[in-house]
């Protein structure tokens, strides 16, 4: 009993700290592209210090459930470039949903359950049916918020490797896209338009392509 509260402690520090110095403002864009040159100074004097703080301010925002985590991802390619900007956003928000589902699944567990109990009885449904195909699925299009989706899959029977494998996979693809507009920061004014509704309509097929696959063959298997 003792080392769990203990481990809430260390949970409840770093988002007091957070509420507290106001760390919301620095995660939004107008933030983000008044500070993109002092940070592109810092990051030419000292590259790999500037990676590892933003990969630990990142991995802190995806465990957590800060918001802003959108915000890092655009800020990982003005900053960094596509490549290492990709590498930073799909490892940190990665590792981040891991950490969050050890958490829940450790520590929240009852209390989530309760909360969370119709959204719950359609996720085990949709594990029990498709597997990792279904948590693919909402990786590739957060039809859950990314924090939701980390509980929801905690209070299943899924293996935390497999949820992480399936995670780093299916987020990859949103993860480029927002890294990518990061590269033409200054045309972006807000959020809600960088995934144009073909590219949205294209990662719906890119998700449901294999369940539908799995129940064909399911259905053909029971007429042979």
């Amino acid at each position: 009993m003792k080392i769990k509260w203990m481990l809430v402690t260390i949970i409840l520090v770093p988002l007091v700290a957070v509420v507290l110095d106001g760390a919301g403002d620095f995660l939004s864009l107008e933030y983000l592209k008044q500070q993109r040159a002092d940070f592109h100074t810092m990051y030419t004097e000292s590259p790999t210090l500037v990676i590892l703080v933003y990969f630990l301010i990142y991995l802190l925002v995806a465990t957590f459930s800060i918001p802003g985590a959108a915000v890092l991802t655009i800020g990982s390619g003005a900053l960094f470039g596509f490549f290492v900007g990709t590498l930073i956003s799909s490892f940190a928000s990665s590792i981040g949903a891991l950490l969050a589902f050890w958490v829940f699944r450790l520590l929240a567990r009852d209390v989530t359950q309760k909360k969370f109990s119709r959204q719950l009885t359609i996720v085990r449904k949709g594990i029990q049916e498709d597997g990792v195909l279904y948590l693919l699925g909402l990786r590739l299009v957060p039809v859950f918020p990314f924090f939701l989706v980390n509980i929801l899959i905690a209070l299943t029977s899924m293996r935390s490797w497999t949820f992480y494998l399936v995670s780093q996979i299916g987020m990859l693809a949103g993860t480029m896209v927002y890294v990518n507009a990061g590269l033409r920061l200054a045309d972006i004014d807000s959020l809600s338009g960088i995934i144009e509704p073909q590219l949205l309509f294209a990662f719906i097929l890119l998700a449901i392509f294999p369940i539908l696959v799995k129940k064909v063959i399911r259905s053909l298997k029971r007429r042979i």
